[in-house]
């Protein structure tokens, strides 16, 4: 072991004859301890809050979807369809068509979107165990899925034939509409089933057959406005981009689940980067005491360093005597702090300590990237911090 590096240790362990100086070096490594611990825990929870939150995207987002370039539309053939099907890694894909409609129900009426899916759509996305009352509607039959926030706006049920959901569109074309009646395209429907998933998507979508979307918005046949795209296991996302861009004639862009989501990943790692840069600065704080502990060490220690000095020690080797010890106050209160968070978190995943409902637990999340994370912040600023402190070791030689 190299002279400084034993003498820190010693000076690090063992107490000194100034009873303030051992009670300022213990704040200051509990300090430490807190931060690290603060951090960790705050980073755990906003990982398994972020988690939370892309959960259901995750589980009803398709993981690729092909969307027009420009327009609303594109043009999706026969010929495509089979070569799409031939694809390496495409487990499954579904046509769909989203407009944005009026919804009219008993005088009570909401903007919606509805979204026409074809007989895939399931194998794609698992919206039907997110069916909370009825069913799936039937492809040849005039029927709907609504999500539960439409269904509390419109207070609609499942099957009700006395009183007939109205969705409407507004016509194609140019000119002044002089008859109210002809501006729109309308179609009368039964609701089949009523799903939940969240708040936003609840009150956005209505399902419906593709042919019955089709026929609302006056469509051709092989006029389309998404492919929604299920892949393989181990099946590489940017091969099957480059392949399904060979496939289809029309000027297209194709996003994964993230790009479909970006402005909640945007806001999520937005406020992510600011909750770590907050706690960072309490980090900060708590290393000040580190600092002050350091400087009152070595003005203890005046003495022991001219003895050193007179020995031979270098001031380079003084000031890493010093420096070494603030370096592994650090890091012992941090990776103490950190074991503590950790079993913490832990314990939250174990046996759901704290609740946000009575039957949810608050979401945490271990994982590496926090770990390193906390480790490396600690590591850097302790380093900082201890070579600021070690550098008044200089002075104390000229005193």
């Amino acid at each position: 072991m190299k002279f400084p590096f034993y003498i820190a240790r010693r000076y690090l362990f063992s107490k000194s004859s100034n009873n303030a100086i051992n009670i300022i070096t213990i704040i200051a490594a509990l300090g430490v301890f807190a931060g690290a611990f603060a951090l960790f825990i705050v980073l755990s929870g906003f990982t398994g809050l972020k988690d939370f939150s892309l959960s259901f995207s995750n589980e009803y987002d398709p993981d690729l979807k092909v969307l027009p370039a420009t327009g609303k539309t594109f043009n999706f053939s026969a010929e495509e369809n089979e070569k799409l099907k031939n694809i390496e890694g495409i487990s499954v894909f579904s046509e769909v068509i989203e407009e944005r409609v009026f919804l009219d129900f008993r005088s009570k009426n909401k903007t919606a979107y509805i979204k026409g899916v074809d007989e895939n759509f399931l194998k794609v996305n698992k919206l039907d165990s997110a069916i909370g009352m009825g069913g799936w509607f039937h492809p040849e039959e005039a029927q709907v899925v609504i999500g539960n926030t439409i269904s509390h706006e419109l207070n609609l049920g499942t099957f009700d034939y006395m009183s007939l959901l109205e969705i409407m569109v507004p016509r194609p074309g140019k000119g002044q509409i002089l008859d109210p009646t002809q501006a729109f395209n309308s179609k009368r429907t039964i609701v089949s089933g009523i799903y939940s998933i969240n708040e936003e998507l609840d009150g956005k979508y209505v399902f419906a057959s593709i042919g019955f979307a089709r026929d609302l918005l006056n469509l051709k046949p092989d006029e389309i406005t998404g492919l929604e795209l299920k892949l393989k296991p181990g099946a590489d996302p940017e091969t099957v981009k480059s392949a399904v861009q060979l496939v289809i004639n029309d000027e297209v862009e194709i996003k994964n689940r993230a790009q479909l989501n970006d402005a909640l990943y945007k806001m999520l790692n937005t406020e992510n980067l600011a909750v770590y840069l907050i706690f960072t600065l309490v980090l900060i704080i708590a290393l000040f005491n580190v600092v002050g502990s350091i400087i009152m060490v070595i003005l203890d220690k005046r003495d022991n360093i001219k003895t050193l000095h007179s020995l031979g020690a270098t001031p380079g080797q003084i000031k890493n005597i010093f420096f070494a010890q603030g370096v592994f106050m650090t890091l012992l209160g941090g990776s103490v702090g950190l074991l503590f968070s950790i079993a913490l978190v832990y314990l939250q995943l174990q046996y759901d300590l704290v609740m946000i409902t009575p039957s949810l637990p608050y979401p945490v999340a271990i994982t590496w990237k926090n770990i390193v994370v906390v480790l490396v912040t600690i590591s850097i600023l302790g380093t900082i911090a201890s070579y600021i402190a070690a550098s008044r070791s200089k002075k104390a030689l000229r005193a």
